[in-house]
Protein backbone atom coordinates (compact mmCIF):
# COMPACT_ATOMS: atom_id res chain seq x y z
CA UNK A 1 0.00 0.00 0.00
CA UNK A 2 1.58 3.41 -0.75
CA UNK A 3 0.33 6.26 0.48
CA UNK A 4 0.16 9.73 -1.63
CA UNK A 5 0.11 13.66 -0.13
CA UNK A 6 -0.13 15.93 -2.80
CA UNK A 7 0.39 20.01 -1.77
CA UNK A 8 1.49 23.20 -3.72
CA UNK A 9 -1.89 23.51 -5.65
CA UNK A 10 -3.16 27.73 -5.47
CA UNK A 11 -4.38 30.52 -7.11
CA UNK A 12 -1.67 32.34 -9.94
CA UNK A 13 -2.37 34.54 -12.77
CA UNK A 14 -1.57 33.38 -16.55
CA UNK A 15 1.86 33.53 -17.17
CA UNK A 16 2.79 32.69 -13.79
CA UNK A 17 4.47 29.34 -12.06
CA UNK A 18 3.72 26.84 -9.22
CA UNK A 19 5.25 23.69 -7.73
CA UNK A 20 3.08 20.87 -7.04
CA UNK A 21 4.64 18.25 -4.41
CA UNK A 22 3.63 14.19 -3.64
CA UNK A 23 5.09 12.60 -1.16
CA UNK A 24 4.77 8.84 -1.19
CA UNK A 25 4.93 6.46 1.61
CA UNK A 26 6.27 3.82 -0.42
CA UNK A 27 8.14 2.40 -4.02
CA UNK A 28 6.73 2.62 -7.09
CA UNK A 29 7.31 1.82 -11.08
CA UNK A 30 6.29 5.01 -11.86
CA UNK A 31 4.59 7.90 -10.72
CA UNK A 32 2.22 10.07 -12.38
CA UNK A 33 0.25 13.74 -12.35
CA UNK A 34 -3.30 13.39 -13.43
CA UNK A 35 -5.69 16.61 -13.72
CA UNK A 36 -9.39 16.71 -14.22
CA UNK A 37 -11.50 20.17 -15.28
CA UNK A 38 -14.96 20.78 -14.27
CA UNK A 39 -17.11 18.74 -16.94
CA UNK A 40 -13.88 16.91 -18.82
CA UNK A 41 -12.45 13.50 -18.02
CA UNK A 42 -9.26 12.89 -15.82
CA UNK A 43 -6.22 13.36 -18.14
CA UNK A 44 -2.57 12.59 -18.06
CA UNK A 45 0.07 14.90 -17.77
CA UNK A 46 3.24 13.61 -17.14
CA UNK A 47 4.94 10.48 -15.77
CA UNK A 48 8.30 9.47 -14.54
CA UNK A 49 9.62 5.99 -13.68
CA UNK A 50 11.38 5.96 -10.56
CA UNK A 51 14.49 3.91 -11.31
CA UNK A 52 15.31 5.52 -14.99
CA UNK A 53 14.43 8.71 -14.43
CA UNK A 54 12.80 9.17 -17.86
CA UNK A 55 9.50 10.72 -18.35
CA UNK A 56 6.58 11.70 -20.93
CA UNK A 57 4.34 14.65 -21.08
CA UNK A 58 0.94 14.81 -22.71
CA UNK A 59 1.54 18.06 -25.65
CA UNK A 60 0.30 20.62 -24.33
CA UNK A 61 2.13 21.22 -21.26
CA UNK A 62 5.13 20.02 -23.23
CA UNK A 63 7.83 22.57 -22.64
CA UNK A 64 6.18 24.20 -19.76
CA UNK A 65 5.87 21.30 -16.85
CA UNK A 66 8.72 19.23 -15.67
CA UNK A 67 8.36 16.17 -13.68
CA UNK A 68 11.02 15.27 -11.58
CA UNK A 69 11.64 13.45 -8.75
CA UNK A 70 13.87 12.90 -5.32
CA UNK A 71 14.69 9.58 -4.61
CA UNK A 72 15.62 10.61 -0.99
CA UNK A 73 12.38 11.86 0.02
CA UNK A 74 10.38 9.55 -1.95
CA UNK A 75 8.87 12.76 -3.29
CA UNK A 76 7.92 13.14 -6.93
CA UNK A 77 7.42 16.96 -8.81
CA UNK A 78 5.61 19.15 -11.21
CA UNK A 79 7.37 22.17 -11.92
CA UNK A 80 4.45 24.43 -13.81
CA UNK A 81 5.94 27.14 -15.98
CA UNK A 82 3.79 29.73 -18.36
CA UNK A 83 0.77 28.55 -16.99
CA UNK A 84 -2.55 29.26 -18.47
CA UNK A 85 -6.58 29.43 -17.61
CA UNK A 86 -6.73 26.00 -19.48
CA UNK A 87 -4.69 24.87 -17.19
CA UNK A 88 -7.14 25.16 -14.47
CA UNK A 89 -8.32 21.70 -12.94
CA UNK A 90 -7.69 19.46 -9.47
CA UNK A 91 -4.60 17.79 -10.10
CA UNK A 92 -3.68 14.24 -8.96
CA UNK A 93 -0.60 12.27 -7.89
CA UNK A 94 -0.94 8.65 -8.99
CA UNK A 95 1.54 5.72 -8.44
CA UNK A 96 1.47 2.36 -10.46
CA UNK A 97 2.18 -0.98 -8.17
CA UNK A 98 6.08 -2.38 -7.81
CA UNK A 99 5.92 -3.10 -11.62
CA UNK A 100 3.99 -1.45 -14.35
CA UNK A 101 0.93 -1.51 -14.77
CA UNK A 102 -2.51 0.10 -13.46
CA UNK A 103 -2.14 3.32 -11.77
CA UNK A 104 -3.19 1.82 -8.50
CA UNK A 105 -2.96 4.66 -5.96
CA UNK A 106 -4.09 8.02 -5.57
CA UNK A 107 -3.49 11.57 -3.64
CA UNK A 108 -6.46 13.77 -2.65
CA UNK A 109 -5.96 15.87 -5.16
CA UNK A 110 -5.19 19.82 -5.36
CA UNK A 111 -6.53 22.77 -6.78
CA UNK A 112 -4.26 24.50 -9.46
CA UNK A 113 -6.73 27.84 -10.80
CA UNK A 114 -5.28 30.37 -13.34
CA UNK A 115 -6.89 33.57 -13.86
CA UNK A 116 -6.70 35.16 -17.35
Amino acid sequence: QVQLVESGGGLVQAGGSLMLSCAASGRSYAMGWFRQAPGKERELVATIRWSAGSTAYTDSVKGRFTISRDNAKNSVYLQMNSLKPEDTAVYYCAATGPSAGAWTYWGQGTQVTVSS
